[in-house]
């Protein structure tokens, strides 16, 4: 396509669109199944643009090979009262983005247009009585035109401009010969009303909050660096901009702050599931200490999965973060298996605490164990699936089986240590306690003149309190 260029993607939920300019040309290459060759889509990419090189008179080369419209995986908004100075620091931030390993398609946000003529009232204009408004209407008016009748012909409107005729029109030359009309009747040129310089100026310029600001994006060969780790370069290379450009900032955008909102939306939900999740244990429970050992399950599913990844040979992804938040609703299962087993053991049956969990361990291990591996093996299908269309859920399959299987094994082995740790605590609570409270008296009184004095008072007081109850409690078992 040449004079312009169309949007490479399109389906649900995006937008196509067509610009038109002389200045743009765009080739679509068109490839065949992924079944059907040896070479991947993003090998391809490197290929082409390693072989293309640079092209003389082409200010922006991109190559662009992806399943669908993403957004740049380095993006940063660049911002500084002084334009001179921003564009200065937004050169030189691009500049250093090019030393970086596997950074490529760099774009500094300087989208230049095409040239353009301005024209600067000169002091002997400015006496003549001319003003700006006045270049600039006679200058259309003798290239562009000015309309001064319209012919009615049946049922159209013909309008008639009057205008300078087709070759003075185009012949730069004959510009600064303009006649420019004064406002006494007089005429000069225009060469001697108004200097004429050639430019060219920005497509566009963005603004937040009144400051402008220019977007330098960049993207990132996979098989080289990862996103993140470009990212923090990145980030390095701004704080020394920082310190050389007094007031400049900067803020993250493109991908990454789409990856970070997404997160943080994520965390918040997760904490939430959490928060009702150790509600329902507690009520069905009865106990504020057990359903924290049920959720311990979590951060056993969060090792394998980043082991699972680590072993395959899987880079932990977004969709990575999607399966390990759905793993930590799934793992939990052993453990409240593993916990009611416990509990029926200690009340029903009166048995010590280590034998309950010995026994209930040793009964809970085929169930633990046949339900893990009947997911962990449905899940392998998706993981060793090798089409492009399942590529973006392997990761997700990979947090799911592998967190699931690690997570149940250091549950049945862990577990059952951590109900003895807790019963111990709960029936020296008070003992300790007591240690904890005195010492803390002992460390605010040693320190007298600190402010610790006074919180050492205060739970000297308390812990002296703690001790009379516990000697009234004692004397009324006796």
């Amino acid at each position: 396509t040449i004079g312009g260029r169309t949007s490479l993607f399109g389906g649900p939920g995006s937008t196509q669109s067509t610009t038109v300019a002389s200045n743009l040309a765009q080739i679509e290459l068109q490839l065949t199944s992924a079944s059907q060759r040896s070479i991947g889509s993003t090998a391809l990419e490197a290929e082409w643009r390693d072989r293309i090189g640079r092209i003389p008179g082409v200010e922006r080369l991109t190559i662009v090979a992806s399943a669908g419209p993403q957004q740049a995986d380095i993006a940063y908004e660049l911002a500084h009262p002084d334009n001179a100075v921003l564009e200065d620091a937004v050169r030189r931030f691009a500049d250093e983005l090019a030393t970086i390993e596997g950074v490529i398609e760099i774009n500094d946000g300087f989208d230049l247009g095409k040239r353009q003529l301005n024209f600067q009232l000169t002091p002997a204009g400015e006496a003549a009585g001319l003003t700006p408004s006045d270049i600039a209407r006679q200058v259309r008016q003798a290239f562009f035109g000015e309309e001064v009748q319209r012919i009615q012909r049946g049922r159209e409107e013909v309008r008639v401009y009057v205008r300078y005729p087709e070759r003075l029109r185009d012949d730069l030359s004959s510009l600064s010969q303009l006649r420019i009309r004064t406002p006494d009747g007089a005429a000069l040129p225009l060469s001697v009303a108004a200097s004429i310089t050639e430019t060219r100026s920005y497509t566009q310029i963005e603004r937040i909050d009144g400051r402008r600001v220019i977007e330098t994006t960049a993207d990132v060969d996979d098989s080289i660096v990862t996103p993140g780790e470009a990212r923090t370069q990145a980030e390095a290379i701004l704080q020394e901009l920082v310190t050389e450009y007094p007031n400049l900032d900067y803020r993250l955008s493109g991908a990454g702050r789409e990856q970070a909102q997404d997160l943080q939306s994520l965390g918040q939900g997760l904490m939430v599931a959490l928060v009702i999740m150790y509600t329902l244990l507690a009520t069905q429970l009865r106990s504020y200490l057990q359903p924290l050992i049920i959720l311990v399950a979590i951060p056993f599913g969060l090792g394998g999965v980043i082991l699972g990844h680590f072993l395959l040979g899987y880079d932990l992804s977004f969709p990575s973060v999607f399966g390990t938040v759905a793993l930590s609703g799934v793992v939990v299962n052993a453990s409240i298996v593993l916990i009611d087993r416990y509990n029926m053991n200690r009340n029903e049956r009166d048995m010590a605490p280590a034998d309950a969990i010995a026994e209930a361990a040793s009964r809970r291990f085929r169930p633990v164990l046949i339900t893990t591996l009947t997911t962990a093996l449905g899940l392998l299908p998706i993981i060793s699936e090798q089409s492009p269309q399942a590529q973006f859920l392997i990761p997700m399959a990979v947090s799911l089986g592998a967190g699931l299987v690690f997570a149940s094994i250091s549950i049945l082995t862990l577990l059952p240590a951590f109900v003895i740790i807790v019963e111990d605590i709960r029936a020296n609570l008070l003992k300790a306690f007591l240690i904890v409270l005195v010492l803390a008296a002992a460390i605010g009184l040693t320190v007298a003149i600190s402010p610790f004095a006074g919180l050492g008072l205060l739970l000297l007081a308390g812990g002296l309190f703690a001790a009379y109850k516990l000697t009234m409690r004692r004397r009324a078992a006796a």
